[in-house]
């Protein structure tokens, strides 16, 4: 009988865990979050009550004339802050949570307080109706995950993970590509941590291309399937019939592959994305169905 506590690949692994990055454990701010600390000061208040990790918490803050004290650390009054922006303490100032490296990678507040990111300006995951953490469980639940070796082929800002965690999974082994996007989760509170008790080993986090890793990835050696790539536009191999049977492959027989498509409008795009993700991933040898905002797959 497997042992599904242990590891998922052979030793010695072909993948080798993404670099720990010290996680940022100062305060971060919003748009919202510095007014409110900035008007409690300027009326005189010796405290002040808010969050300073996007909402996970709320912490009294002691106010002076010239900083402010959080978690027996003092730190400099913000400047006046930009909208849609996170911000974290890099050395004496607040500095947006953004790189760029070719393309925009930014961290973006939310109504829901759950973070969502941009690259160049295009929001990667969908907030307008729920949280995406709250989004990202209902896409989970549908594969099931309790007890399960789960492929996780984009990690991205870690949501589907932290959802796999909560729901008991076996193993989780998360893919991202890009280091920046990998730097965001290190400054994101609602991120799952790989190392974190609360992660118990469960989860790898491997910084690497899924297309060229799940080649080595043995048959049949995953329970189900989360994908979640950037859309068509950006990311084409990640939608492809060689990608897609490569996803068959590993999976074994009777289990689940939720494949996230969003809706582009078939009217400005001229494409039936989930339409072809979907005949695509029956060639592959799934059963599939349109599903949420994307193809729910399983396997035959």
């Amino acid at each position: 009988m497997r042992n599904v506590l242990a590891p998922l690949y052979p030793e010695p692994s072909f993948f080798e865990p993404a670099a720990s990055m010290p996680r940022y454990s100062g305060p971060l701010l919003t748009h919202a979050v510095a007014d409110g600390l900035l008007a409690a000061r300027d009326a005189g208040a010796a405290t002040w009550n808010g969050s300073f990790d996007l909402g996970m918490s709320n912490d009294d803050v002691t106010l002076h004339a010239e900083a402010w004290a959080w978690r027996g650390q003092c730190h400099p009054y913000p400047a006046k802050l930009k909208d849609r922006t996170i911000y974290y303490q890099d050395g004496k100032d607040f500095t947006p949570v953004s790189r760029y490296a070719g393309s925009l990678i930014k961290l973006v507040p939310t109504q829901w307080d759950t973070p969502t990111f941009e690259i160049d300006g295009i929001k990667m995951l969908p907030t307008s109706k729920e949280s995406p953490l709250d989004d990202a469980r209902r896409k989970v639940a549908l594969v099931q995950p309790r007890g399960k070796i789960i492929l996780d082929t984009c990690g991205g800002l870690g949501y589907f993970a932290a959802c796999c965690l909560d729901a008991d999974v076996a193993q989780i082994h998360s893919f991202e590509k890009n280091a920046d996007v990998l730097w965001l989760r290190t400054l994101n509170p609602w991120s799952p941590d790989p190392d974190a008790p609360s992660s118990s080993g469960r989860l790898q986090l491997t910084h690497a291309d899924v297309t060229a890793a799940i080649l080595d990835i043995p048959d049949t050696s995953v329970d189900a399937l989360l994908h979640d790539p950037p859309r068509f536009g950006i990311a084409g191999e990640l939608y492809s019939q060689s990608f897609y049977d490569q996803l068959a492959r590993v999976l074994r027989r009777g289990g689940r592959l939720f494949h996230y498509t969003g809706s582009p409008n078939k009217l400005t795009s001229g494409r039936d994305v989930p339409r072809e993700v979907q005949k695509r991933l029956e060639k592959a040898g799934f059963k599939a169905e349109l599903a949420l905002d994307g193809v729910l797959g399983t396997r035959r």
